[in-house]
């Protein structure tokens, strides 16, 4: 191993400011070493990295050998994923975690999904109404932040003067600034703790007076005849804003990109939107990764790809490069909106397989379609600026011009 690859350190925020996101870097670990020991300096835990598809199934699929309960994205503490193991769905395993999972799925059923397209696209409509005369405009905070913030609030029960509110405390919970400053790390424990602190109020509320949405829901649920704890509630609820907020925002603002950088591929969804739309949204999904890895510790000495793995050892799949892997996508580097098959692990695989994903897809479908409607061409006004974060991999500002199509 050559020590420029010995002194990677995947876990570096800073890396994926690069243009490319560091997909450079993560290309060159696939093809030379696609299990690699990433040493962290400072005390901090090293950990597999991987980035072959195959090696990504095989670790979601042994959920003997390896927990999440010890912590799910790298940059997270073991003592943090400790603290909510066995009571938040991304961080609990086994028979807990199916009886969480089955009170989380009936609260985001498929009825209760496909109810929200309407007001889906009355919010992407109404967003792009907003900025029809503008010249130019941050397509992050005029359009991909607005919807899936809508969704997931509308969904929780919060009330509509809190919702940017609630934009803006998961954005710097993640580390998505708006400005040029970095969030520091007291900055997003602080918003952590608001948005805990937020639905532990709106959690009482509930309790004293139910209402129609998924708080109301958890706070009815029981599991063993026993109902959920407030802090059960309020972890899981946090992981659902928090992920359904910055996952789906990332994924928008990427698309857009990508169909920019790719015009063909947006005149070809235009000519045929319905027909390519369930296509296109599982392309952007492979292409945007926005959940940048996903982790879990070995229980028991296990071999990964020819690689031994101790007990202990934490093991991450880098989605971005994983989903561009030769050998399960072909001409991977191509984004396509007809793409086909697309088994992308953006959403993972298993029994920790993404709970928010009809709603994600719905969100992006709806999107696309009303794009592909309203909008004649689309093309960069301005240099994207990435997000720094080793949780999350996608933008804080997309400066776009669109050539809107007339209103007749």
């Amino acid at each position: 191993m050559t020590s420029e690859r010995t002194q990677i350190d995947l876990a570096d925020p800073e890396h994926y400011l690069a243009p490319d996101g560091g997909i450079a870097t993560l290309r060159r670990l696939q093809l030379e070493t696609p299990i690699f020991w990433n040493r962290r300096a400072g005390g901090l835990p090293s950990f597999w990295a991987l980035t072959r598809h195959r090696d990504g199934v095989a670790v979601h699929r042994d959920t003997r050998s390896f927990t999440s309960e010890r912590g799910m994205q790298v940059g997270q503490t073991e003592a943090a994923a400790k603290a909510a193991a066995g009571r938040m769905l991304i961080v609990t395993d086994w028979e807990r975690h199916r009886h969480l999972r089955e009170v989380m799925d009936q609260t985001l059923r498929p009825s209760v999904v496909a109810r929200l397209e309407e007001s889906m696209r009355e919010v992407v409509d109404q967003s792009l109404d907003d900025v029809a005369g503008e010249d130019s405009f941050d397509f992050v905070s005029a359009v991909a932040g607005r919807l899936p913030s809508s969704v997931i609030c509308a969904l929780l029960g919060v009330p509509r003067a809190d919702w940017s509110l609630m934009v803006q405390l998961t954005r710097t919970a993640f580390g998505s600034a708006t400005s040029d400053q970095p969030i520091s790390a007291a900055e997003r424990t602080e918003a952590n703790a608001d948005i805990f602190f937020y639905f532990s109020e709106l959690l009482a509320q509930r309790r004293r007076q139910l209402g129609d949405d998924l708080i109301s829901d958890l706070a009815s649920a029981r599991i063993d005849g026993e109902p959920l704890t407030d802090e059960e509630i309020v972890l899981n609820v946090n992981g659902l804003i928090t992920g359904g907020n910055e996952t789906t925002r990332h994924a928008s603002a990427g698309a857009v990109i990508a169909l920019i950088q790719n015009p063909g591929e947006w005149r070809r969804l235009r000519a045929d939107p319905a027909g390519l739309a369930p296509t296109a949204v599982e392309e952007v999904l492979r292409w945007t990764a926005p959940s940048l890895n996903v982790m879990r510790t070995a229980l028991r000495e296990v071999t990964v790809g020819g690689q031994r793995v101790r007990v202990g050892e934490r093991v991450s799949i880098w989605n971005p490069i994983v989903n561009r892997d030769e050998e399960a996508f072909p001409d991977a580097d191509r984004f396509d909106v007809g793409r086909t098959p697309n088994r992308h692990l953006t959403f993972g695989l298993g029994q920790h397989f993404c709970i928010g994903a009809a709603l994600a897809r719905l969100e992006l479908r709806v999107l696309l379609l009303t794009l592909a409607r309203r909008v004649r061409r689309m093309e960069m006004a301005g240099p994207v600026k990435r997000l720094r974060s080793n949780l999350m991999w996608g933008v804080d500002r997309v400066p776009v011009r669109f050539e809107m199509e007339d209103a007749s």
